[in-house]
């Protein structure tokens, strides 16, 4: 599929045309590729100058490729109009640069405009004319160009071979794959957690990677040497649970026929994980509170304290604040286990992170199952990241890690993992869930197209105009949603 047939390349370009007369672009990283879409404009200033044009992206590319940032630019060109930038970066780096360009300041005026053109074009009345001609942008327009340039961007990047881009964002904690905003966030909160010994609270849904953050912090904390103990507390009943922690004295129930220390003791100069603990019962809240307040316990059906110093990190998928106010979580143990928080995004809203996470967790389980030795991990090919990419993945992290382990197993010693060895859950939900504003407006726009061709016994011109749009854009439409036709076509179907 080549650039101008990717549905949100269309639905950018066509959008830039009719609100701004803009046109959108893609160029190489050199600058090559310019006058594959430009303006009208652009082109006679290239004709008269294509290295300086060239040059002008070139730049921006440069700037692209040493800064990472993959946020969209607004700067001038050599000419002194607009070209809004946006990056498309692959495994090797940048790869080409989304563009708009053809456009003036609204705050510039056109003699300003047209004196630099006529350096270019040699004649200052051709230039005014020029200038004249080019559509003004403010800054309330830039902003949405920004928006449909980076959402082109992002649309080369998903179906580009090389779709996973450099890893830039470096940290100490390797365990952690990601570079979205959210992760980001994460990261740098861990940087300042890590170094205290205070009480954590991790919060996030089931499979987004609580204990991989909790282990995170103490392997990188003071207390790295010392035991690392992770309990469940909705693994147990109550009694069990209480058992486990604090353990027993011989002879507190039956069939405790000796001492047994529990995790706690186990955990003494480290740290503590206790995963899942709004499932704790209210008794076994008081307990914890008195470890958390003193740093001593009963073991049951003891009679002498036991003293500890263990660094507790607590992590729920459920809102405890909300647990608080309904009575079903102790608001003083709250307040101790809510010292420091940190909020593990689910991987919905960390979507750019998914073909860098399914890499690695290719790589990962290829090592696990064919040994250090052995030959390198199949890839994936794009059209199956582009269903991984469109999944919302309710099961997050440990969802996307099982699908990837299954579908190594299918593959055997295949060189690539292919779209028909996504699980049919994966592949139906890839299609059937609508994830954002963008599949809402998709859905509705659809529905419409088909109801006006229905009314109209599939007369496309006829239907186009029930719906207020010119029959070119309508097919564009169509075709971009799957419902046929092409731009231009003027054939009824």
């Amino acid at each position: 599929m080549t650039f101008d047939d990717l549905p949100d390349v269309t639905i950018a370009r066509n959008l830039l045309r009719r609100w701004w007369g803009l046109e959108l672009g893609l160029s190489e990283v050199g600058g090559g590729g310019y006058v594959r879409k430009s303006h009208a404009v652009c082109e006679t200033i290239h004709a008269a100058a294509p290295e300086a044009c060239a040059g002008a992206l070139a730049e921006i590319a440069a700037e692209f490729a040493s800064s990472k940032r993959r946020e969209p630019v607004t700067r001038q060109c050599h000419a002194g109009l607009v070209i809004v930038a946006a990056p498309v970066f692959g495994v090797q780096g940048l790869t080409g640069v989304v563009y708009a360009s053809g456009a003036r300041p609204a705050d510039r005026p056109i003699e300003a405009i047209a004196e630099g053109l006529s350096a270019i074009v040699g004649s200052p009345a051709e230039a005014r004319t020029m200038a004249s001609a080019a559509p003004a942008v403010d800054d309330g327009d830039l902003v949405r160009v920004r928006d449909l340039v980076a959402s082109a961007a992002a649309a080369v990047e998903r179906v580009q071979p090389a779709v996973v881009a450099p890893t830039t964002f470096s940290h100490p904690f390797t365990e952690i794959v990601g570079e979205a905003a959210a992760v980001r966030d994460v990261v740098k909160l861990l940087g300042k957690v890590v170094k205290s010994e205070a009480t954590v609270l991790v919060h996030g849904e089931s499979g987004t990677g609580k204990e991989l953050i909790a282990r995170a912090i103490h392997y990188h904390g003071p207390r790295a040497k010392k035991p690392f103990v992770v309990q469940n507390c909705s693994a147990f009943n109550d009694n069990l649970l209480e058992s486990a922690l604090f353990g027993h004295v011989r002879g507190a129930f039956t069939g405790a026929v000796k001492d047994q220390p529990g995790l706690f003791q186990v955990a003494d100069g480290g740290t503590f994980f206790l995963d899942e603990i709004g499932d704790m019962s209210a008794a076994l809240q008081v307990k914890l509170l008195r470890v958390l307040q003193e740093g001593t316990f009963m073991p049951v059906g003891g009679t002498k304290p036991v003293k500890v110093d263990v660094r507790i990190i607590a992590a729920s998928h459920k809102d405890l604040v909300t647990m608080v106010a309904h009575k079903q979580f102790r608001e003083d143990l709250f307040y101790r286990v809510n010292v420091l928080k940190i909020t593990v995004p689910p991987l919905r809203e960390r979507v750019s992170d998914i073909p860098r996470l399914a890499q690695f967790f290719v790589a990962k389980h290829w090592r696990a199952a064919k040994g250090a030795g052995a030959a390198a991990a199949p890839r994936l090919s794009q059209s199956a990241l582009a269903r991984l990419v469109a999944y919302p993945w309710p099961g997050n992290i440990r969802e996307l890690e099982n699908e990837i382990e299954r579908m190594l197993v299918l593959a055997g010693d295949a060189a690539e993992l292919t779209a028909s060895m996504v699980s049919a859950r994966v592949a139906g939900g890839a299609h059937g869930v609508a994830r954002a504003l963008r599949d809402v407006i998709a859905t509705a726009e659809a529905d419409a197209i088909v109801a006006a061709l229905g009314r109209h016994g599939g007369d496309r011109d006829s239907a186009a105009q029930d719906l207020g749009i010119s029959r070119s854009y309508f097919d564009a439409r169509s075709a971009a949603l799957g419902l046929g036709g092409s731009a231009g076509v003027g054939a009824n179907a």
